[in-house]
């Protein structure tokens, strides 16, 4: 994002723009309330990279235009990021500006915050990282107090740990997450928490097993499960599991399994045209699922898992990608009612806008 569209004095304009570009998007779909959940018009976003550039003596961050590749732009500033971060950029490049063991041949810095206070920082190189980079990266973790990754090529440097532990609150309770660096999280923390409670509240009341197919680290499962009697979380990714597994342990939520399958691989188990040790027949029989949530990649739903979820009385869809959502929903409309549905800013300045839909069977 060009930092000259960052206008936190127009946000709120630019907000009413977006949410009703959205809603005529589903017009034809949906014709009740329209929960628009808002994001803080600056500090919001968790994560954050950029180029360093090496200009003589100086040392800056860039970044690029989408579709220009070759111009960089340099930035002082990045309004958007989370505070942590944006006191960082520059306590980083003094620490670093003058130090040729840390600053030789750098060409990227990654940053990644929570709201708990953790910070983690990913330094990476076009040269491989020896002891003594080691020694001077120590001496920058203390400094900034961060905790500091080395990337090179086929290099994977960690000093103290590769993740962050963040907190969530969600209706008073509080929810731990290993966040593994280079792992997906959702960036804008103080959203996420009003997206999982969204979903949280369209939850209430429904008995019976939840399933949820691409669970991540578990962002929405933790809080989720306190409102089924038990959880089945499916999810590709072995980082992501691990992180989920650990998650779910260190939260002490009991009644969550997770599987690692993608939702085409779930789908083939449940229509019992697959068999695999990772979701044993008998153990997916144990279930008696009330309703599934779903929060997919940019692509939606494909045919089989869209089919499959038309089976459940409940479906809370959590989308990324409007487009596809609303493309699903024209489908599962056919079997179900829409009966809530909520756009959530999590990338203001942007045209890109998180949407959520409740739909009950008809």
């Amino acid at each position: 994002m060009p930092t000259s569209a960052v206008a936190p004095e127009n946000y709120d304009a630019l907000l009413e723009e977006k949410s009703k570009t959205v809603r005529e998007m589903f017009n034809d779909l949906y014709q009740g309330e329209f929960d628009i959940i808002s994001s803080k018009p600056t500090g919001f976003r968790m994560r954050a990279e950029f180029k360093v550039w090496h200009q003589g003596d100086d040392l800056y961050y860039v970044m690029y235009k989408k579709g220009e590749p070759k111009k960089p732009y340099r930035v002082d500033e990045f309004l958007i990021a989370d505070q942590q971060i944006q006191s960082l950029m520059p306590a980083l490049l003094d620490a670093v500006r003058d130090n040729q063991t840390l600053r030789k041949k750098l060409f990227q810095v990654e940053f990644l915050t929570t709201l708990s206070g953790q910070k983690l920082v990913t330094l990476i190189y076009h040269r491989q990282l020896d002891e003594a980079w080691q020694e001077e990266a120590k001496k920058l973790e203390q400094l900034l107090n961060v905790m500091v990754i080395g990337r090179a090529r086929k290099q994977h440097l960690v000093l103290t740990q590769d993740y962050v532990e963040e907190e969530l609150t969600i209706f008073d309770q509080n929810f731990t997450y290993k966040q593994i660096e280079g792992g997906f999280t959702q960036p804008n923390a103080e959203v996420n928490q009003e997206m999982i409670m969204w979903a949280c509240d369209r939850a209430k009341g429904i008995d019976g097993d939840l399933l949820e197919l691409y669970c991540g680290n578990g962002n929405f499962t933790l809080p989720l499960s306190k409102f089924a009697n038990k959880v089945l979380a499916t999810e590709i990714s072995k980082t992501s599991v691990r992180a989920a597994e650990y998650n779910i342990e260190k939260n002490g939520c009991e009644n969550i399994r997770v599987a690692r399958l993608s939702s085409e691989e779930f789908t083939e188990v449940n229509n019992k045209t697959k068999e695999t040790r990772r979701l044993p027949q008998e153990e997916l029989e144990t279930y008696n699922f009330a309703s599934v949530f779903v929060d997919p990649p940019r692509a939606g739903l494909d045919d089989g898992t869209r089919a499959l979820v038309s089976n459940y009385d409940h479906i809370i869809y959590i989308s990324c990608n409007p487009e596809t959502l609303q493309r699903d929903l024209e489908a599962l409309s056919k079997t179900h009612q829409i009966e809530r549905m909520a756009m959530f800013d999590q990338f203001p300045y942007t045209d890109h806008a998180e949407c959520g839909a409740f739909l009950k069977r008809k």
